[in-house]
């Protein structure tokens, strides 16, 4: 379904998973699972909706029990239910999307890995000097 609909039920259910992991892995998966929250945010902004309002209300419909295909209907302005309405993207498209996404997202963490352990070690220093890394 559109709308934004898939991404905020994932979102929704990785931060019920999150809260049962734990640790580091809990603040990850909710980064993640706020990440998803965009799409939907972005839809709202897009179309001249208050992406706060319309966020409010679309978790709230995610949280019945049959609100999963509830998104964003940016005609009306309202949460709507994106089947009914029609409103689908293929599942291998939005699959190919959040894979990108997230391989995108570990090439930025790795690369800034790499930056962060090749930090020049602080350079000699003469009588009591400062070494050049050791001024700033």
């Amino acid at each position: 379904a559109g709308g934004g609909a898939v991404e905020a039920e994932l979102a929704k259910r990785l931060k019920e998973y999150a809260a049962k992991v734990g640790g580091r892995k809990q603040l990850a998966i909710e980064a993640f699972a706020k990440s998803l929250e965009i799409i939907p945010k972005a839809l709202a902004e897009n179309s001249g909706l208050d992406p706060v309002d319309i966020m409010v209300s679309l978790r709230a419909a995610h949280e019945s029990p049959d609100g999963k295909w509830m998104g964003v209907d940016v005609y009306t302005g309202k949460i709507e239910d994106m089947m009914k309405k029609g409103v689908i993207e293929p599942v291998k498209v939005k699959e190919q999307a959040i894979k990108s996404a997230v391989e995108a997202a570990a090439m930025i963490l790795r690369i800034d890995d790499v930056i962060a352990a090749a930090k020049p070690p602080p350079t000699p220093s003469k009588k009591g000097e400062k070494g050049a890394s050791e001024e700033e």
